[in-house]
């Protein structure tokens, strides 16, 4: 019925034919083919942003994602970093906050079952568990949402990291990024500065300091 609605209605609009209570715009063609192109985006789109399943107070969010980049300073600034892994997610509050500040917090735990560092003479091989991120997610009434996030965690590898150092290390890293909502999904893309350190289980220390780019998919589970 709806879609039938929309096709009749349309092609009033399109058409020269006069209906009642739709009156042409005589000598100005160009503006009825511009209303026509705006009515029909707002009764194509309409039903999408309905249906964009963003963050909400109590939600959930369920995400596999990966990313890699480079050490950018010091003695480590040639080592390549990759990682993919899992995240779970709890929204904590409805949004709050002033102006384009407002938006919602969300606590969340990443698994790391792919932790890869490319160093000068080897490449180490790991794992790593992040169990504290907070992200504070924009709220923008828009399918695209913008958000900045804080985490850490401890990753373990088969080899020492940076090279004579250690196996265990952390990671501190902050992030900012977006997620493309869709009807049940989103993806994200995202800038990440992550360093990796021993903090003090050995000597030198030297750290890494990286730049990466993370792509992740993903959905946000909507209360009842």
């Amino acid at each position: 019925m709806r879609v039938a609605f929309r096709t009749s209605f349309l092609y009033l609009l399109c058409t020269k034919t006069a209906a009642a209570g739709i009156k042409e715009l005589e000598g100005a063609p160009s503006v009825r083919r511009v209303l026509t192109a705006v009515l029909f985006a707002m009764f194509v789109n309409a039903p999408a942003v309905r249906a964009q399943a963003g963050p909400v107070e109590g939600g959930h969010e369920l995400q596999v994602w990966t990313g890699g980049g480079r050490g950018i300073n010091g003695s480590q600034s040639g080592d390549g970093v990759w990682n993919a892994g899992f995240r779970y997610g709890l929204i904590l509050t409805a949004p709050h906050g002033p102006g384009f500040l407002r938006g919602r917090l969300e606590y969340a735990v990443d698994a790391v079952p792919v932790f890869m560092v490319a160093q000068k003479t080897n490449t180490a091989y790991g794992v790593g568990i992040n169990p504290f991120a907070f992200k504070w997610a924009l709220d923008t009434h828009s399918s695209v949402v913008p958000y900045l996030e804080l985490g850490g965690g401890t990753l373990f590898t088969n080899t020492k990291v940076p090279e004579g150092t250690s196996r265990i290390n952390f990671t501190t890293s902050g992030a900012a990024g977006l997620h493309f909502l869709r009807s049940k999904r989103n993806l994200s893309a995202e800038v990440r500065y992550m360093h990796i350190s021993n903090a003090g289980l050995s000597t030198p220390n030297p750290g890494i300091n990286t730049i990466q780019f993370r792509l992740g998919f993903g959905l946000f589970s909507q209360k009842e």
